[in-house]
């Protein structure tokens, strides 16, 4: 009898807990929102945040570098979708800043042989660089070593807001990219292949 009960006390392999699937969840949710962020302040944020911190064991000086940190991670989110590429006479790729006017060239010295009127400001540009702010927070401000830094006592309900959050801004971010359809590939985007043109919303 002894043997048959611990037989049935013991989990069952390869069914998941309800952590496990709560844990899966958040990530697979933050993984939909991190699309929204340019890959390179991303993995910025991820390699520079620990050491910043200190892995969250944080002095004064520890909060005034990642603070200054942050805010700057968070600029280069918002810049970055006021940002466009395109393909010059010889091939290569040419960034610039997108204005109402059109893309004012960074990086080309003779950008006469491209459209730069196509690049025109758009709504849908604000949209993202708003909903790329909000993301970047959630990601950023949620994250452990951050959360021990700055507010230790959080931890007691970080659990809940990263369980609820992903979901509500992955519907909100959805509807926007619907409403407000945007190919910018400006800095941190993958650079426009040569066949692709412009596609922005509507200009202002």
């Amino acid at each position: 009898m002894s043997q048959i009960a611990s037989e049935s006390e013991a989990p069952l392999v390869g069914v998941p807990t309800t952590t496990q699937q709560v844990t899966a969840q958040t990530v697979t949710g933050l993984g939909n929102l991190i699309k929204l962020l340019p890959s390179g302040t991303f993995f910025l944020f991820v390699f520079l945040n620990p050491a910043l911190t200190n892995n969250g064991e944080c002095r004064t000086s520890n909060k005034y570098l990642s603070g200054i940190f942050l805010a700057l991670c968070g600029f280069a989110c918002c810049f970055s979708w006021f940002t466009d590429s395109y393909i010059d006479k010889n091939g290569k790729v040419q960034y610039g800043i997108v204005t109402k006017k059109g893309l004012y060239p960074i990086t080309d010295s003779d950008p006469s042989s491209a459209n730069l009127k196509a690049f025109k400001l758009c709504l849908g540009d604000f949209a993202h660089a708003t909903l790329s702010i909000i993301v970047f927070a959630i990601v950023a401000l949620l994250d452990p070593n951050t959360v021990d830094c700055f507010y230790p006592n959080f931890k007691t309900t970080q659990k809940q807001l990263i369980m609820a959050l992903p979901p509500v801004v992955g519907a909100v971010a959805s509807s926007a990219f619907v409403m407000f359809p945007n190919s910018r590939h400006g800095l941190g985007f993958p650079p426009r292949q040569p066949s692709e043109k412009p596609k922005t919303g509507s200009s202002l």
